[in-house]
């Protein structure tokens, strides 16, 4: 009997490729990577001990062996293992830490670390906390060509944070990221604490 199925509405196509590179908002295996690590170094950063994160690693590198699974997961460990680093130095404060993790360029990692503090919060800091992670959610999508969204992003996040300079002035001054934000830079600036900042 013969297999031709042309008959068969639909039946030449085939399953869409996954990407060559490692793309989280179109394929599967990249976003429960990039997930399942951000969820253990939030875990590592409570627990003050690598072993989360280590772990993780070790684990999706052997099920995912593909390179762009595993540069990203070795770049991740790398980024990973600085930022505990520095953290577990006394670096307490959750918008700190979100500062270190921004600093490694590790955006979707402090908007996990982010969203816990900002569910705790009320008033103008949960705002803050909000824009913040949006502000890390525009790097977000502009590392994967989403521009239109990242644009959306960025004019919310710019609201609120040009108007909290005083809650700011403990951590950074604002000014050079709403610049960024504004003209939608894809180099991130850096967060550079304030001289007589608070360091917990």
């Amino acid at each position: 009997m013969s297999d031709d199925r042309s008959h068969i509405p639909g039946a030449d196509r085939s399953e869409p490729a996954a990407p060559l590179r490692f793309e989280p908002f179109q394929d599967r295996p990249s976003r429960d990577i990039r997930n399942t690590l951000s969820e253990t170094l939030a875990q590592a950063i409570t627990s003050g001990g690598p072993e989360p994160f280590e772990q993780a690693a070790t684990r999706l590198l052997s099920d995912h062996p593909a390179d762009r699974y595993r540069d990203y997961i070795v770049d991740r460990l790398a980024r990973y293992r600085r930022a505990l680093a520095a953290i577990s130095r006394g670096i307490t404060d959750p918008l700190h830490q979100g500062m270190v993790l921004w600093n490694e360029r590790l955006f979707f990692e402090v908007h996990e670390v982010l969203e816990h503090a900002w569910l705790q919060a009320d008033g103008r800091r949960k705002l803050l906390l909000q824009a913040l992670i949006r502000a890390a959610g525009v790097y977000i999508k502009l590392e994967y060509g989403y521009e239109r969204q990242a644009a959306k992003m960025a004019a919310r996040a710019r609201e609120v944070l040009a108007t909290s300079g005083d809650l700011l002035r403990d951590y950074f001054d604002p000014a050079e990221l709403l610049a960024a934000l504004a003209r939608l830079d894809p180099v991130p600036p850096k967060l550079v604490p304030t001289p007589t900042g608070r360091q917990d």
